[in-house]
């Protein structure tokens, strides 16, 4: 049984990683211009590494909830292919127990080159006076996340997935940041039967064949179960 699985924020918020966002659009007081933006970084980049250094320290004080285990758990399962697919920049599914994680979006505890591009990782603060450890450049150090207007990574893989699964799954998403609010679309086009497990409605509810009410930790788990059990009868 192929299963692709596409997570949002709304699983890591039940264990108390921020989404920022405001209400305002702003990000924690920062215009997202300002801070999630190559623009912004060549503009200041010590206000960017601040700001990322805040939500580094902030998802290391935290732990996966009921929803990281449960899927952990899936990928483990006898007779299921899992593909998981995040938009979060947090490594709360891998401490979970997830292994092969793909994060469209980047991950928030590596750093980047933007001069010879080595990707290494990263739990420290970033400065302008941080130092590359292949090339050993300066003040050429970057948070390993997609920016807007950066190309998410890994979108051949995911089509390629989702084209092919028995299932395409969204959890906690607003469905309103594409490419990813396009997935669905993409597995109702190729005959994909889809499901979105979400607090609250969400911009893209409509699209998919069915949708549940809830919290991630307690929706999850339940869903995984059932998955599990048709998965062994199956086998």
């Amino acid at each position: 049984m192929k299963i692709v699985v596409l997570t949002g924020a709304g699983i890591s918020a039940e264990s108390g990683v921020p989404t920022f966002r405001g209400s305002d659009g702003l990000w924690e007081g920062h215009r997202v211009e300002d801070v999630a933006s190559p623009e912004g970084f060549a503009r200041d980049s010590q206000l960017v590494h601040e700001f990322y250094n805040g939500r580094r320290r902030k998802v290391q004080e935290v732990e996966p909830n009921a929803a990281h285990h449960a899927l952990a758990k899936l990928g483990r399962a006898r007779g299921v292919d899992l593909t998981l697919v995040t938009q979060n920049i947090d490594d709360l599914h891998e401490r979970a127990g997830s292994h092969e994680v793909l994060h469209m979006h980047g991950e928030l505890l590596k750093a980047r080159c933007k001069e010879c591009g080595v990707v290494v990782p990263c739990r420290e603060d970033l400065s302008r006076a941080s130092i590359c450890p292949a090339c050993r450049g300066i003040d050429c150090m970057r948070p390993h996340v997609v920016w807007f207007g950066e190309m998410p990574f890994g979108l051949d893989e995911i089509s390629a997935a989702i084209s092919s699964a028995d299932q395409f799954v969204a959890i906690g998403t607003s469905g309103r940041v594409y490419p990813a609010a396009s997935f669905v679309t993409w597995a109702r086009h190729s005959g994909v039967p889809t499901l979105e497990l979400n607090l609250e409605e969400s911009a893209a509810s409509g699209v998919f064949h069915e949708s549940r009410r809830g919290r991630a930790g307690e929706l999850v788990p339940a869903w995984v179960e059932g998955v599990i059990s048709a998965a062994k009868d199956l086998s």
